[in-house]
């Protein structure tokens, strides 16, 4: 949104040229735009946010509003940074389906994992905002982990150069002003992937179930991501 102006939202219409590897990610708008006391109508790129439920087994286990793209490794991020997967060898497979009312992403995992999901099942309804949403009790907030052993030391002026490159690699970002970023660094501070979401924790999903995929060893790079570093988005890192 400009400086010094209002943007109403009338009508939309998806743009073709903007879609998304699976579904369409940017819908092209009519908007009312209010600036210096003038108003003019003109059009706008809006980025789409639409319901995406993940089902474990033929069960549902999750749903959130999520930016309709790179949905596969949001779901095999999301199963990883939430325990219900220890190794991505655990999922067998992954489909995007369509549906009246959003999309489901179906996931296909070992008996194990699936056995442990039930005993623990959580109803998590649109983790967009706290990060707390659908936990059952303040035990489930603070789950536990391994200290780090010592990694990888980052000179300032990696973390400078990543910055600077951000802007280019956000291609959703630049056409709608509305969505977060998670980008790969390399330790020179070369951006080397990034995921875009409307969700800060779906866009950090998204780069950690690509990672997981391309079998990048985590210990050879770091996270840059566009919002605060709150303390489930470390949990996920």
């Amino acid at each position: 949104m400009a400086s010094e102006s209002l943007h109403l939202l009338h009508g939309t219409q998806f743009d073709d040229e903007l879609e998304g590897p699976e579904h369409a990610t940017v819908c092209r708008t009519t908007v009312l735009r209010l600036s210096g006391g003038e108003a003019e109508t003109c059009d706008d790129h809006v980025v789409e946010e639409v319901p995406v439920a993940l089902v474990f087994n033929g069960i549902s286990h999750a749903v959130m509003l999520a930016t309709p793209d790179n949905l596969e490794d949001m779901a095999l991020g999301f199963a990883l940074t939430e325990g219900i997967l220890e190794s991505p060898s655990e999922l067998y497979g992954v489909e995007v389906v369509s549906g009246c009312q959003g999309l489901e992403v179906h996931l296909e995992i070992s008996s194990r994992r699936f056995v442990a999901l039930k005993e623990r099942r959580r109803n998590l309804a649109g983790r967009t905002g706290c990060g707390l949403c659908g936990v059952e009790s303040l035990d489930a907030v603070a789950r536990p982990y391994k200290p780090l052993q010592r990694g990888l030391l980052l000179p300032v002026a990696a973390v400078a150069r990543a910055l600077d490159q951000l802007p280019d690699w956000q291609q959703l970002h630049r056409i709608t002003g509305a969505v977060h970023g998670a980008a790969w660094v390399d330790n020179l501070g070369n951006i080397r992937t990034l995921r875009e979401d409307v969700g800060r924790h779906n866009a950090l999903d998204k780069l950690v179930g690509w990672l997981a995929k391309s079998r990048i060893d985590p210990a050879a790079g770091f996270v840059l991501t566009s919002s605060r570093a709150s303390y489930e988005m470390v949990q996920k890192c």
